[in-house]
């Protein structure tokens, strides 16, 4: 194998994949199923965030040896932005607050360094996204061994895949979709700077057409419209019929498109792509793995009740003031705390006011690190020390704001579709056994012919490639 293209439908759910490709029998979806090794129990990382997902796939490691929680969270070891690292415990922020101007940017140039964190054990440098990552991705071991790579996402803080490094990344593209994440239109034609962006690489140019470079051995995208389309959009009932209606929520609410024609613009945006392979003579040497980095909850809008994130602090403040360091909420809530002892003190007035935040289950101090598989040594500075599972159709957000959301570890959050087209492979199977986006870093390696423990995680946490059916 020479290429492997891999695709994130941010959101969809692996029901989505069967919904559509039954209503479409004919669509891009259909074709990649039908060509493809389907994994029908396939799971994203928890927490369902794409920070989280997107290094699963990458590193082939979940948060207890990336380091990372979620794309915005807490450090006890770094200092402040801005600060002379006379004090530590920092905001990590690597969402759009870091950019120049959070609604533009597509590059790490557009970063700004006074919003990031300090690192006092460094004299205090700057810590960017892939400085944080504590071990290296599959882009950086292609890129050692001599190959090409590019990624298209949705923020200039993506350039974490870099890796520790730095250099993992041949060309990287990253369009802010902060402006267009409440408009679907707008969402779709962000989406479409990063289909272009692949079209142009399938074609053996840079991202944006100028230069002939070759085409990458890694390299793909994410799309933001299936995220967008469920939020303001939803479903029509809990099975997840797909509505043919407009947004129906948000500040555009009754205007089109909905939900299905971002599935539409997506399925679209597949079969060009395929296209494009296929008239280019890559069929035969390229991967494509088409999956998500989170799934999105609730399906089902009747159970959908909104909780004020605000909520949370006030309540870890009466265990004692200036307590709360940081609140992560979209479903599934991650809190720091600014004195680690009192975590059970929190966790006990949190279960006692459970309704008020939306709980299910309330987890704290040493018992945090078996929802994330474990704990290193090394991430004792930044692992949670309240994490806060939510009821079912609990949504962190104003009242109206959306419909749906991610970050538990909840199946609708993370029961994601997994489909892999090997040239060479029988298509159309549909296995069924467990696994993890984390399989598909070691899988990318191998598909390259490079060894999948060159990749820090996989040795850490002993991550097996996925299997082809044989042993499933």
């Amino acid at each position: 194998m020479e290429h492997v293209l891999l695709l994130s439908l941010d959101g969809f759910h692996d029901v989505d994949l069967t919904t559509y490709v039954a209503a479409h029998p004919t669509s891009a979806l259909a074709e990649v199923v039908a060509r493809g090794r389907r994994y029908s129990n396939a799971a994203a990382q928890t927490p369902s965030d794409s920070f989280p997902g997107t290094l699963a796939m990458a590193t082939g490691g979940s948060p207890r040896s990336t380091g990372v929680y979620y794309d915005v969270s807490w450090d006890n070891s770094l200092s402040p932005a801005g600060s002379d690292c006379s004090t530590r415990g920092a905001l990590v922020p690597f969402n759009q607050t870091i950019n120049v101007n959070a609604n533009t940017g597509d590059s790490v140039a557009d970063i700004n360094p006074a919003k990031l964190p300090r690192d006092p054990d460094h004299g205090c440098s700057i810590v960017y996204p892939h400085q944080f990552l504590k071990v290296n991705t599959i882009y950086e071991v292609a890129h050692a061994a001599g190959l090409r790579t590019a990624v298209a996402d949705k923020h200039p803080s993506y350039e974490i895949l870099s890796g520790p490094s730095g250099t993992g990344i041949d060309d990287f593209y990253g369009p802010e979709f902060n402006a267009a994440k409440a408009d679907i239109t707008k969402i779709m034609a962000n989406d479409e700077l990063k289909v272009s962006a692949v079209l142009n690489e399938i074609d053996g140019l840079d991202h944006d057409g100028t230069a002939v470079v070759g085409v990458p051995a890694i390299f793909g995208m994410n799309f933001q419209a299936p995220n967008i389309g469920q939020k303001f959009s939803g479903y029509v009932d809990g099975a997840g019929t797909i509505p043919q209606s407009v947004t129906t929520i948000g500040p555009l609410a009754g205007s089109a498109p909905g939900l299905a024609q971002a599935l539409d613009y997506v399925d679209g945006a597949v079969g060009r792509m395929l296209d494009r392979i296929e008239s280019d003579g890559l069929i035969g040497d390229t991967m494509i793995i088409l999956t998500a980095k989170h799934a999105n909850s609730p399906v089902d809008r009747s159970s959908l009740r909104w909780i004020d994130p605000s909520g949370f602090a006030p309540l870890i403040n009466s265990v004692q003031p200036g307590l709360t360091a940081q609140v992560t909420a979209d479903t599934m809530a991650l809190i720091w705390l600014k004195d680690r002892t009192r975590a059970a003190d929190v966790a006990a007035v949190l279960e006692a006011n459970a309704a008020t935040v939306g709980a299910s289950t309330v987890t704290s101090g040493a018992a945090v690190a078996e929802l994330f598989a474990g704990q290193l040594g090394g991430n004792a500075s930044r692992i949670p020390d309240v994490v806060v599972q939510p009821a079912t159709g609990v949504v962190c957000a104003a009242p109206n704001a959306k419909l749906v959301d991610h970050g538990s570890g909840s199946a609708e959050d993370t029961h994601v579709p997994l489909v892999i087209i090997e040239p060479g492979r029988k298509g159309g199977r549909t296995l069924s056994c467990p696994v993890s986006l984390r399989q598909i870093a070691p899988t990318v390696l191998r598909a390259l012919g490079l060894r999948e423990d060159l990749l820090d995680a996989v040795r850490l946490e002993g991550t097996r490639r996925l299997t082809n059916g044989d042993d499933c």
